[in-house]
């Protein structure tokens, strides 16, 4: 069946009418008609199986029939990662690592990086998107770009990847189930200053492999290490 996310949507409702933009995309690209059943998903664990009870292409009107509810996994997986220039790589990151199952993205803005404004509203597009496609029941939580050292100073521990020399822990070894966001630098990496913030604050420096990685290279490799610990 075709999936819609609907946030506006609660266990109480018995029927609810789509946006204008998923009524014209049900009922004109899918050409859903009054009595085809699809299934509708809150991105907070809600997955709710409706009838089409108006098939109109402005407010098409559903009714629902069944309401079930999956728990939100116990652990996190939060990267925070500086923008690529290339809009399409943080793009493909983003898409990338909802389908894989990350729960939260946080935005950084950091000395050397090359993109410094984003939009919003295109990244929660792609997370959507993949959300469905993936058939994940919790849309990840997407946070607006921030200064690095306000990054840090509203977290004050996680794991930190870069390039220089010196100690670096393996991602596994240190790793903690909540409360641990892992950070992902600009093309340019994190300045040393940076590095020596995230230090004094109490990260942990790890090793992403001997290869140089990209920056959404990086990001991805990342989550998947995070997700496969514990499963």
């Amino acid at each position: 069946m075709n999936l819609f996310y609907v946030p506006e949507l609660a266990p109480d409702l018995s029927g609810i009418t789509l946006s204008e933009e998923e009524s014209k995309h049900a009922c004109r690209v899918l050409r859903l008609r009054t009595g085809d059943k699809v299934i509708l998903l809150d991105g907070r664990g809600g997955t709710y199986t409706a009838e089409i009870a108006e098939d109109h292409p402005k407010h098409c009107k559903l009714h629902i029939l069944d309401y079930t509810f999956e728990e939100k996994p116990l652990k996190e997986v939060h990267v925070a990662i500086a923008p690529t220039k290339n809009n399409e790589r943080i793009e493909w990151f983003l898409e990338k690592a909802t389908e894989l199952g990350i729960t939260e993205v946080s935005l950084l803005l950091c000395k050397n990086s090359e993109r410094k404004l984003i939009k919003e509203d295109r990244f929660e597009k792609i997370l959507v998107s993949a959300m469905k496609q993936s058939q994940r029941t919790y849309l990840p939580k997407l946070n607006a770009l921030v200064p690095f050292k306000t990054f840090i100073s509203e977290h004050p521990k996680g794991a930190l990847a870069h390039c220089y020399e010196g100690s670096k822990s393996m991602l596994q070894d240190v790793i903690q189930p909540q409360g641990y966001p892992l950070l992902i630098g600009p093309e340019g990496d994190f300045t040393p200053e940076e590095v020596a913030l995230a230090g004094d604050s109490g990260y942990d420096f790890i090793s992403l492999g001997k290869n140089r990685l990209r920056t959404e290279t990086a990001g991805l490799y990342a989550c998947m290490l995070a997700i496969s610990q514990g499963n």
